[in-house]
């Protein structure tokens, strides 16, 4: 008899995703070890050439104690040994709440228990910048990619769900963040594509009722049902609220938005990047003449990504703020500099656009 089909479907999303990393890993050229130039000493038999086999790739599970990423990790234990990858953990404690030294010590055994090897617990000092959500958010990312590039791994998995993705494109359609925001989390995403999300396409109760059926512990967060945090009232009061108002099918059809929403995008940053060399004269400066004559769509992001280079951080630029640049060119009137977030400044002087910390 086969395992539960709860308990299959996050083996094979994982399996699938660990198949994708060992190409990668395979498509990169082994050491050679070549014969010595100088000659052999007599009666000794030559070296030759040998190609010396790659060392198996190791795949870490960022794993807060919660059902998704606890069924993830038992997912990667399962998984990771049939095809030769190596497994470990890392477990972020964040300091918001009493006894959190406790709980990491707690997930680091459990990780151990599932064999799991290196496992690491990393505590972390979260700030106040863009809010409580996403300096935890910043915080826990560069911890993990601290602790990737110490222990060498080629990729953590993230235990995001379907659910999670649903609520991330209604959070950036709140924000009126433009397309972008809409789609959502990628299956691929950071640093060399260090980060990877198999539960993308699976739902929040499939990873709970794996846990569940393997006698998994699993710790719920009290923040994660906290109505003080942004995505707590949305999980629980909005998306509720949806499914009540239009019927079952709002996460699903959402998350495929975000798909449909990232192939736009893709394609337009794409445009972008290649118009940008276009509309900058020899000193680098945008012409506005240039950027007027281009798509809305395909300026702004041009505009976003120079607001960007120029020292804004990325996630405290909103639409908002591309709009009031972007009027600088298709509405200007002889209107003064524009301040953005980093301490930013965007101004037009003799036909062209110069942004610049102020």
């Amino acid at each position: 008899m086969g395992p539960h089909p709860a308990v299959a479907a996050i083996r094979l999303a994982v399996r699938r995703v660990l198949h994708d990393l060992l190409t990668e890993h395979h498509r990169t050229p082994a050491a050679v070890t070549h014969a010595p130039s100088h000659e052999p000493p007599p009666n000794s038999r030559p070296s030759s050439s040998r190609e010396v086999p790659p060392t198996p790739p190791l795949v870490l599970v960022a794993c807060s104690g919660g059902a998704d990423s606890m069924a993830l990790a038992s997912a990667l234990a399962f998984e990771s040994p049939k095809l030769g990858i190596r497994a470990g953990g890392v477990t972020v404690d964040h300091g918001l709440q009493p006894g959190s030294d406790a709980r990491a010590a707690e997930v680091v055994q459990r990780l151990r228990e599932l064999g799991l090897d290196p496992v690491d617990s990393v505590a972390v000092t979260v700030g106040r910048t863009g809010g409580p959500e996403a300096a935890a958010r910043d915080a826990r990312y560069a911890a993990l990619d601290t602790a990737a590039e110490r222990h060498g791994a080629a990729a953590v998995l993230l235990g995001h769900t379907r659910d999670d993705q649903a609520e991330t494109v209604l959070l950036g359609l709140a924000r009126g963040s433009g397309i972008r925001s809409l789609s959502g989390m990628a299956a691929v995403s950071g640093a060399g594509g260090r980060y990877r999300r198999p539960f993308l396409e699976l739902d929040r109760q499939t990873a709970r009722k794996a846990c569940m059926v393997q006698s998994l512990p699993v710790w719920d967060d009290p923040h994660n049902a906290d109505p003080a945090y942004t995505r707590s009232r949305l999980r629980h009061e909005g998306l509720p609220a949806l499914e009540k108002a239009l019927g079952k099918g709002v996460v699903e059809a959402l998350a495929r938005t975000a798909q449909l929403s990232r192939d736009d995008a893709d394609a337009l940053d794409s445009w972008a990047g290649q118009a940008e060399a276009t509309v900058r004269d020899a000193t680098g400066l945008l012409e506005c003449a240039k950027l007027y004559a281009l798509p809305p769509a395909v300026r702004r992001r041009i505009l976003r990504r120079a607001a960007i280079d120029a020292g804004a951080p990325a996630g405290s630029l909103f639409a908002r703020h591309i709009e009031e640049v972007d009027r600088l060119i298709t509405g200007w009137r002889g209107q003064g500099a524009i301040n953005l977030p980093g301490k930013v400044v965007a101004q037009r002087q003799g036909g062209r656009l110069v942004i610049r910390q102020g």
